[in-house]
């Protein structure tokens, strides 16, 4: 199970899921020079006051993890697993999608500073596609095999 290529891409980007959402994405620097840090569950302000409305980024990435993992132990069903992997891109692109909504939606007069883990997802994406290739492979292997029978 895990020492299949694709069992190990799929962990990684659970690993590379968990990481996302225990950090913070970047911050909010506001004309005075006021800092408001940006999480994926929350905003949180100078002064310790938080602001729950991106809990959806929290969510996605959660979803995404959960996915991930539970890909790898279906590795029986092929088909499906391919389908769970795409699935796991599409949340990737609506993390980002959500991500630049909020960004602007909490912008105002503030400059948005990001951090190095907003490019953490596109990794996650492209190690999904790679995972996605090696299923194929995977498969027409089988499939071979079942015509040599």
């Amino acid at each position: 199970m895990i020492q299949r290529i694709q069992s190990v891409y799929l962990l990684v980007v659970a690993i590379l899921s968990v990481i996302v959402i225990s950090n913070p994405i970047g911050s909010f620097v506001g004309t005075d020079n006021s800092i408001t840090e940006f999480t994926n569950l929350s905003l949180v302000a100078q002064d310790g006051t938080e602001n729950y409305k991106p809990w959806a980024l929290f969510a996605l990435q959660i979803i995404s993890a959960v996915i991930s993992l539970v890909t790898i132990f279906m590795y029986r069903k092929r088909m499906l697993q391919i389908r769970f992997t795409l699935f796991n891109i599409i949340l990737s692109i609506g993390y980002y999608a959500t991500m630049v909504t909020f960004i602007f939606m909490f912008k105002g007069e503030a400059t948005f500073v990001p951090s190095w883990i907003v490019c953490l997802p596109f990794i996650g994406i492209v190690l999904d596609w790679l995972a996605i290739r090696a299923i194929g492979k995977d498969e027409m292997l089988v499939k071979a095999y079942e015509r040599l029978r």
